[in-house]
């Protein structure tokens, strides 16, 4: 089967899309179909379409199903679909939806997005990670991971902004993996590293790179304000890598309901009491550690694969 899948880039494109698109297309290519990419659809013959992003790919998915009726059409929805553009841009990103024969997310709450007409056509793939062997943490320090672009929906630095009001004999230090979204972000990250001895940015790093600060670190914070299910997650509870995170919906989709370790969304102080709750209470990351490993076979490659294959076999 010919698949044409559609990722919008350009500055405004999500680089977690991306790396969703790239993933989607090694999945679908070890099923025997051949995948072709693009940022807008180029008319050409196709099978199916594959198109990640409701509102940015509408006039995509417009013209493909104006071409071709009958032919499957499958709509992954985004944390800004699911969060922003539902609210701000609604038919737009509604008509993408009602055109769609499939709807795809990534965690077991995003349905409660939609109105309820479309649940029918709405299944969830959760993104598998390699599990990753857990090393020996730092002694004089408790290093505690942020992996992530710096913007705005990730409310970046707010693990860093919680660790400024740590007392004078923490050991936590804040480890931060990602790019800069802009210049604005640059500034304000490394502006933040000059008065808080706490935080350490490295920048952009390879994954490799990450996987070894995730080896080491006691725990992982994930801070966002709104999330389509981050890869991240999968990565943490694979590497048996407790997780910090903010209380949305893209995360309790993921970890669950039951989840002992989430704060309020930008609630810095209760994000520094959490901090320091892992470091000082020697029970809450293993009880953590112990609810996470509950949820493996949710994120391994097999899950994700199936999740492909039923999927496949409806359209």
């Amino acid at each position: 089967m010919k698949v044409f899948m559609i990722t919008p880039t350009g500055r405004r494109s999500s680089s977690g899309n991306q790396a969703t698109a790239v993933r989607w297309r090694r999945i679908l290519k070890r099923f025997g179909h051949r995948v072709t990419v693009g940022s807008d659809w180029d008319g050409s013959d196709a099978d199916m379409m594959l198109a990640l992003h409701a509102w940015r790919s509408a006039d995509a998915v417009k013209a493909f199903r104006r071409r071709y009726p009958n032919r499957p059409l499958v709509l992954a929805l985004t944390g800004t679909d699911l969060y922003r553009f539902l609210r701000s841009h609604p038919a737009k990103t509604l008509s993408s939806i009602e055109l769609a024969d499939q709807l795809v997310a990534l965690h077991d709450l995003a349905h409660q997005m939609l109105p309820r007409k479309y649940w029918k056509k709405f299944r969830v793939i959760k993104q598998s990670a390699v599990p990753v062997k857990r090393q020996q943490p730092r002694s004089r320090t408790f290093d505690l991971c942020v992996s992530g672009h710096l913007r705005d929906e990730k409310d970046s630095l707010r693990a860093a902004y919680a660790a400024r009001n740590l007392p004078a004999d923490s050991q936590i230090r804040i480890l931060h993996c990602g790019r800069p979204y802009d210049e604005k972000w640059n500034k304000m990250a490394l502006d933040e590293m000059k008065i808080n001895p706490r935080y350490h940015w490295f920048g952009e790093v390879p994954h490799w790179k990450v996987r070894q600060v995730h080896a080491r670190s006691r725990a992982m914070v994930l801070s966002s304000r709104m999330e389509g299910g981050a890869n991240v997650v999968s990565e943490a509870v694979m590497a048996d890598l407790p997780v910090l995170a903010s209380k949305i919906a893209g995360s309790v989709g993921l970890l669950g309901e039951d989840h002992p370790g989430y704060y309020p969304v930008e609630d810095t102080d209760a994000l520094t009491q959490l901090m320091l709750k892992a470091e000082q209470d020697s029970s809450f990351l293993p009880a953590l550690t112990r609810q996470q490993q509950s949820l493996k076979s949710d994120f391994t490659e097999e899950a994700e694969f199936a999740g492909w294959e039923r999927l496949l076999k409806a359209i």
